[in-house]
């Protein structure tokens, strides 16, 4: 029986990749990319000749099952996204899952991902937190963000530029404007950047100058004074 390699990548800088992640995607038989285009640049960095093949959100139900089967036969796969580490975010879950049920032996290597740099150096508690992802666009986006407001753990979401001030303004309105955030972008990237303050500091700092580039958003969670004001 083959072995499920769930193998990160850098999210920006290119050293970021580690020497076993590397000879990982030399030695297994099959690499499943998340856009066999962006992972052919990364394999010709590292100078890694392997069979790619696309595995992503709109193919997964219709391949895993065929990736399971190679994998009982004995080849060793490689699944990696186009940055980062997959499931987060990114396709894998779905065929972790599968592989998990048939029997087959799952291994995550450790490396990149985006929000733990963004949460560890955003000054905010990092003891517990948790993980958002991206919110909904629209339908469920407002129950979601009430259904948070008592939530006391440091809270990560993944955010598009082009919509951060608007999600900005929602969480000032929502949790009030004098909460504590952190907004992390481009991060392990040349233009890596960190603003922190209030909500509404860091609404008028992107208001006056356009985000760019990929964007973490480590918010507070809701204090004792807070939780005590809403049972009231």
């Amino acid at each position: 029986m083959g072995i499920l390699y769930i193998v990160p990548t850098p999210v920006g800088n290119m050293e970021d990749m580690t020497f076993r992640a590397v000879r990982i995607l030399r030695e297994v038989d099959l690499v499943l990319a998340e856009d066999t285009r962006t992972s052919g640049i990364l394999l010709k960095h590292y100078d890694i000749h392997n069979s790619l093949q696309s595995h992503h959100k709109f193919n997964e139900h219709g391949t895993s099952a065929v990736i399971v089967d190679r994998l009982l036969g004995g080849e060793n796969v490689a699944l990696i996204s186009d940055a980062g580490t997959p499931g987060i975010s990114d396709p894998g879950f779905f065929l972790v899952r599968e592989a998990v049920r048939a029997g087959v032996e799952v291994q995550c290597l450790p490396g990149a991902t985006a929000f733990v740099p963004a949460l560890v150096s955003s000054g905010l508690p990092c003891d517990r937190f948790a993980f958002e992802g991206f919110l909904p666009q629209k339908k469920g986006r407002k129950t979601k963000l009430e259904s948070l407001k008592g939530e006391e753990r440091t809270m990560i979401f993944y955010e598009s530029p082009y919509r951060l001030v608007k999600t900005l303004e929602q969480f000032a309105e929502v949790y009030g404007a004098d909460r504590q955030v952190s907004v992390c972008r481009e991060i392990s990237k040349v233009h890596e950047e960190s603003v922190r303050g209030t909500l509404s500091e860091v609404v008028a700092h992107f208001k006056e100058k356009e985000p760019k580039g990929e964007i973490v958003i480590i918010l507070a969670g809701c204090n004792q004074k807070e939780l005590n004001s809403k049972t009231q």
